[in-house]
């Protein structure tokens, strides 16, 4: 019976646009479940997504459509991205299955009916990104601790999870399994900050807004997220429902992969929960660091994502996930640099790998016809490249046990770098040209061979498509490709053909990427100088692009992340826009009610510090003043502006 493995990540709230920080965390998940298959374990490896709460009614309100239609068209984005990716999940759960929802029912009930839950009153500070609540001595700077967003005082009937009753036994669980929180700071940080000072109870309902599984008992309430969303990890495996049951077999998970900023939930409420329904405590719960930029994390707000997308048409997949892996250590902050990108793709993956199997290949074909010989006998120059061999194997097994993927690689690199070398000492070029030295130049291409062979197989969990298109290059498949074929040396079978194919990694020319970089920064200076140039000649044609429509201001609110800013829903006839504006200086939300004024109404759609504008009404400004430009008279909203 084969050994079984369950990893999963956090199943991701529904963003417009992930980023590469999404990815990683991901790619990780990907890389250590590959790795674990090609062991022989089953495995199961879980991802997905976390659909309910006020933010997401929030946003499909404010697009116009249902919640489960605005998630909907995320999740297709989504997937479609781990597709790019090369991600290759067991099962995506959303919290709006119907099985999942079943099973948060029954595991909210069964707390309430322990006595675990009660009812009460919550009054305090929430985040609404964050999905939090937050006491006053917990804000920074009267701000969330966690995003540095605007809180807001909030006070509604809601039932709390009795955390307090399992602080002590969690702390023990954590004192007495060193490796249940990683990396080490994770865990200090979640006993010395959270749990010693004293835990208190956790907010488990809202009654604020619908967008969430309902309480069965007392209508009105919803389940709040983390009971939901955490729950995933058991009702992916059938925990209370009729999905296939999967808990004898992968629970506890071996491993939870998560970002450090979501750590609190995970190893704090989770836990407690799970002792709560009496179930086991996962393996292991690790807390990665962040990928950052100049100037601190990637974020929407601040408008500095790097779209993983867009990295995979310039560089390839392969290319991405591999500096991802190898550039920053699993655990610790990372700092994203194209530059880097750039010269490991040109360096370790073009040069090293690249060359090693073209150049293998090549003399082969050259002198052998493409078949590899037989390996007969060695040579004590050989000793040190084929030891190398099965000890970086053993090597990498440790390193990815630990989830140092970066490390695992830089073994991987190291026999990478000998073999290459192992060339220049044994210069089959010169033993080439003497066909009594064929046997010792034969004996020089198996090892090489059977070393790509290896690394062929070494780095199939970390680039999938790059180990495929190696492998078959050296024409090897089925029993020579399986983790168990690579823990000795000599396994390349015997009278093999070898087929000289594209090159793994073309070089990415930097020259061309800089000029790129310049041209960019040429653009944007001259971006800069045309706001204080005269504008240049238009024709007819031009205008009759811009949708200008007369439409009438029905509501205006202050917005609640910039002072400058207005909220304006305008009907421009056909429906309500909404609209955000810079003229909070200038006007008053109730003198703007009832105004009729001049709309682009086919401007592409922009997110204004959190909240989205669907066009752009039309004013006339000096250094003093703005007017907003307006009509008179019975033209009704909707009239075409010509």
């Amino acid at each position: 019976m084969k050994k079984s493995y369950y990893i999963s990540t956090p199943i991701y709230y529904p963003s417009d646009k992930l980023h590469i920080g999404h990815t990683y965390t991901t790619v990780a998940a990907d890389t250590m479940s590959r790795y674990k298959k090609l062991m022989g374990y089953d495995v199961f490896f879980l991802t997905g997504t976390d659909e309910h709460g006020q933010k997401i009614e929030e946003k499909a309100n404010e697009k116009g459509v249902t919640p489960k239609e605005y998630v909907d068209c995320i999740v297709k984005d989504i997937k479609e991205l781990w597709d790019i990716m090369d991600i290759k999940y067991d099962h995506f759960v959303r919290t709006t299955d119907d099985y999942h929802e079943e099973s948060v029912k029954k595991i909210f009930n069964t707390l309430y009916n322990k006595g675990d839950i009660y009812k009460s009153h919550y009054e305090g500070w929430y985040c609404t990104p964050c999905e939090a609540f937050w006491t006053e001595s917990q804000l920074v700077d009267n701000k969330c601790p966690d995003c540095g967003r605007e809180v807001r005082q909030e006070k509604e009937e809601a039932y709390f999870f009795k955390m307090s009753k399992y602080a002590d036994r969690l702390i023990k669980h954590i004192q007495d399994n060193k490796d249940f929180i990683k990396p080490d700071s994770r865990k200090n940080e979640m006993l010395n900050n959270f749990l010693l000072p004293g835990l208190q109870d956790l907010c488990v309902s809202r009654t604020s807004f619908d967008w969430g599984i309902p309480v069965e008992f007392d209508k009105g309430h919803v389940v709040y997220v983390w009971i939901d969303a955490l729950s995933n990890y058991i009702t992916a495996l059938g925990y209370l429902n009729k999905n296939p049951q999967l808990m004898e077999k992968f629970w506890p998970a071996d491993v939870h992969l998560i970002g450090k900023d979501i750590l609190r939930f995970h190893t704090i409420y989770w836990p407690i929960m799970l002792m709560a329904l009496d179930l086991p405590l996962p393996k292991q719960i690790f807390g990665h660091g962040w990928i950052l930029l100049k100037g601190g994390k990637m974020s929407k707000s601040k408008g500095n994502v790097i779209d993983p997308v867009l990295l995979v048409e310039k560089y390839g997949v392969d290319a991405l996930r591999y500096y991802v892996l190898r550039e920053m250590p699993f655990g610790s902050d990372g700092v994203y640099n194209e530059d880097a990108l750039i010269n490991r793709t040109n360096s370790d993956l073009a040069n090293d790998l690249g060359n090693l199997l073209s150049r293998t290949v090549s003399m082969t074909e050259k002198y052998f016809n493409g078949i590899i010989p037989t390996l007969k006998e060695k040579d004590p120059l050989d000793d040190e490249i084929r030891e190398l061999a099965i000890v970086t194997t053993r090597e990498v097994e440790k390193y990815m046990e630990k989830l140092e993927f970066s490390n695992a690689l830089s073994s991987i690199w190291k026999l990478i770098a000998k073999s290459n070398k192992y060339i220049d000492e044994t210069t089959p070029w010169i033993l080439g040209k003497d066909i009594q030295n064929h046997p010792r130049l034969g004996q020089v291409l198996y090892n090489l061979t059977e070393v790509l062979r290896i690394v062929g197989v070494l780095i199939y969990p970390f680039m999938p498509s790059t180990s495929c298109k190696l492998l078959k290059q050296i024409n090897v498949s089925g029993n020579y490709i399986t983790w168990e074929s690579i823990l000795s040396f000599g396994n390349y079978p015997d009278g093999v053909k070898v087929t000289k194919g594209d090159q793994l990694f073309p070089r990415i020319d930097i020259s061309i990427e800089e000029i790129k970089k310049q041209e960019i920064v040429k653009e944007k200076k001259v971006e800069k100088n045309k706001k204080t140039e005269s504008k240049k000649e238009i024709t007819i044609d031009d205008i009759d692009k811009i949708d200008l429509r007369i439409g009438i201001i029905v509501s205006a609110d202050a917005h609640p992340n910039a002072d400058k800013l207005l909220v304006l829903k305008i009907n421009v006839g056909t429906e309500i826009r909404q609209i955000v504006s810079g003229i909070a200086k200038f006007y008053s939300c109730e003198k703007l009610i009832g105004k009729k004024v001049v709309v682009i109404c086919n401007l592409k759609p922009v997110n204004l510090r959190g909240i989205e504008s669907e066009g752009m009404i039309l004013a006339a400004s000096n250094k003093n003043e703005l007017n907003l430009i307006t009509t008179d008279g019975d033209i009704e909203p909707g009239n075409i502006v010509s």
